[in-house]
């Protein structure tokens, strides 16, 4: 005669936590293989787990939230899977960014704690769209107050038109031959930031856009590959508190069109180098 069934929701657990142990004392290397029956005993069970919290999985934890939080807050790196930024940034690329440049931020929010600075024209920044969220690496090409006007891919600020000469060959080299072949490049004037910007006149673009005005508290941006960036032209300026911080520099960068290869020349190089200062 059979005894009592065991519910099966009670079952589930203790099958669960008998092959959660098993493989934690398997992977751990601590002990050689265990009998079933040994591995089957609540007591034993439950003393190796608290000892495998306490050895391993608390100091793992710990040392992850100080990472992400140190991500979260105060420096991290961006990988740029688009041309938007070409040819400052390239496909491949990834990017320093530095989230103390402006302010201090609540980990994991976009909460200010303190801030000292704000972006200023020309600035390479990470912030999160207005449209959906995404995490986007634009220049800051307008600031709170300035009326921003694009005529013929010329950029107008408050009235004043940017100033274009030739961009030096060594910059646009490091671009495919096949987009090098069907694009132009100059060196913009902005301000006291000079900085490449390329047009790709085959494609439909926005080259004629405004003019409007930023509002206060509020940033326009927009991409170095002008015919080729959704930016503030598409979905408007962007407000403080929603960027991230400060791009400044290449870490590392791999050629996906070359199966992968690192670009070792553009390891740790600034953007918008010394051959523009």
């Amino acid at each position: 005669m059979r005894g009592p069934r065991k519910p099966r929701e009670s079952l589930s657990k203790e099958f669960l936590f008998a092959s959660f142990a098993y493989f934690a004392v398997i992977s751990l290397e601590q002990s050689p293989p265990l009998p079933v029956e040994w591995l089957m005993n609540p007591a034993t069970l439950r003393s190796r787990a608290r000892r495998w919290w306490r050895q391993d999985i608390r100091p793992l934890l710990v040392m992850a939230i100080i990472l992400f939080s140190i991500r979260s807050s105060l420096a991290d790196w961006n990988d740029v899977p688009s041309g938007s930024m070409q040819p400052t940034i390239l496909v491949g690329d990834r990017i320093f960014v530095n989230k103390l440049a402006y302010d201090l931020k609540v980990p994991f929010t976009t909460w200010h704690l303190a801030q000292w600075s704000n972006p200023q024209r020309g600035d390479v920044v990470v912030f999160y769209s207005p449209r959906d969220g995404t995490r986007l690496v634009k220049r800051v090409v307008g600031l709170p107050g300035d009326t921003v006007e694009l005529r013929n891919e010329q950029l107008i600020i408050n009235g004043n038109p940017m100033n274009y000469t030739p961009l030096p060959a060594e910059i646009s080299a490091q671009l495919p031959e096949a987009e090098r072949d069907h694009s132009q490049f100059a060196k913009e004037e902005l301000s006291t930031h000079p900085h490449a910007v390329m047009a790709i006149p085959q494609i439909q673009a926005k080259r004629t856009f405004g003019p409007v005005q930023v509002p206060e508290g509020h940033y326009f941006m927009m991409g170095d590959n002008r015919d080729n960036s959704f930016d503030s032209r598409y979905f408007g300026t962007v407000e403080r508190n929603r960027i991230v911080g400060k791009a400044t520099a290449v870490v590392m960068s791999l050629d996906r069109s070359h199966y992968w290869l690192p670009r070792e020349h553009r390891f740790f190089s600034p953007l918008d180098g010394e051959i523009f200062n």
